[in-house]
């Protein structure tokens, strides 16, 4: 099982913004990237190869996410 799940840090918790079917004690990795630094990178280096929309490179970094 892979997937990115959006979270926030609450009390020294990482809260998640949706319910997540994971029995209890499972052991995961987490990987912790910021929301803000992700979107000024997208902004960085869209169009760098030429038009592309918004909307695809999201779906394209949250495809890559999962590798």
């Amino acid at each position: 099982m892979s997937r990115v799940v959006r979270v926030k840090y609450r009390g020294g918790v990482l809260v998640p913004e949706e319910p997540l079917d994971i029995e209890e004690n499972k052991e995961l990795l987490v990987k912790i990237i910021d929301v803000k630094e992700r979107k000024r990178i997208l902004e960085k280096y869209r169009g760098i190869l030429g038009p592309v929309d918004s909307e695809l490179l999201e779906k394209a970094i949250e495809e890559a996410e999962h590798l």
